[in-house]
């Protein structure tokens, strides 16, 4: 069954990266970045959990009272390749540490490796309709590890995204997305979800917040691992990313976040603070 889900997720998405692709499509516009033009996100990032969504849905402590922390530095990096066609990746380098009254473990290296491009489909009246491809790349780490980086399998998504302006009544945007992620051997398929607000508070102080969520096709392996807690098999997740940042110049800005999981099941419930560094051109 295992192998036969590899091999209806691989014909499913070949199509779309075709469309993707294709010198054929009629997308006409800039979305994102423009040509040329890159952006790039430094982040240092504190995670910390010391209980659990269950299989209900319900908030219960870890086992033995136990918990789990993951400091990592990650990169989100913007290109924009073509007017109307951006380039995207991102890498994590992590330690992880996870402990209860007789055991500690501990990880570090390179995460799971993400590349995708965004292109616009249409631009409408008052915002964009865009769509996005994505792969993630395992590589970086050993699966077999007791407390693994990631679930050590490559995946592939497709989403779609609509900006809507909010100017000139608001300083701000708002921002829709919703797509399928499809995950290779034994992880659940997923359904994936963003909400998002942003305002400029004033010339050089901005802040967004967006509802950030996964909900699971349960489709894949009923066994999840029992290292990394936050790298489940069939899991769901809602996550509240509350950011505020601060423009030093048209090129450089500072963020800082928190986003604390509200509801899930069958994965960690925990907090993530986030320190960042930002770099525009031009």
């Amino acid at each position: 069954m295992k192998k036969t889900k590899n091999i209806i997720n691989i014909i499913l998405f070949i199509p779309i990266i075709l469309i993707f692709i294709s010198d054929n499509v009629s997308f006409a516009g800039a979305w994102g970045m423009k040509k040329g033009s890159l952006y790039e996100r430094i982040s240092f990032n504190y995670y910390f959990a010391n209980k659990e969504y269950n299989k209900n849905g319900e908030v219960v402590d870890f086992a033995n009272n136990g918990s789990f922390s993951d400091y990592h530095i990650s990169n989100y990096f913007e290109y924009g390749l073509y007017d109307n066609l951006t380039i995207i990746n991102s890498i994590y380098i992590k330690k992880l540490r996870k402990n209860d009254y007789t055991i500690e473990q501990k990880t570090s290296g390179i995460g799971d490796i993400d590349i995708g491009a965004k292109m616009q489909i249409m631009k409408l009246a008052e915002g964009v309709l865009s769509g996005q491809i994505l792969t993630k790349i395992p590589w970086a780490y050993e699966k077999d590890n007791k407390l693994p980086l990631g679930n050590g399998q490559f995946d592939f998504e497709m989403r779609l995204l609509y900006g809507h302006s909010l100017y000139p009544a608001i300083p701000g945007y708002c921002n829709f997305e919703a797509g399928y992620r499809w995950r290779l051997q034994e992880p659940s398929d997923e359904i994936r979800y963003l909400i998002e607000i942003g305002l400029d508070i004033t010339k050089n102080i901005y802040g967004r917040v967006k509802l950030d969520g996964i909900f699971s096709a349960d489709n894949g392996k009923d066994i999840d691992s029992k290292g990394n807690p936050t790298a489940t098999n069939n899991y769901n997740i809602g996550k509240l990313d509350a950011v505020i940042g601060y423009k030093i110049n048209k090129h450089w800005g500072l963020e800082a976040g928190y986003t604390p999981s509200i509801y899930g099941k069958n994965t960690a419930k925990g907090s993530n603070y986030t320190l960042a560094i930002t770099y525009q051109m031009p």
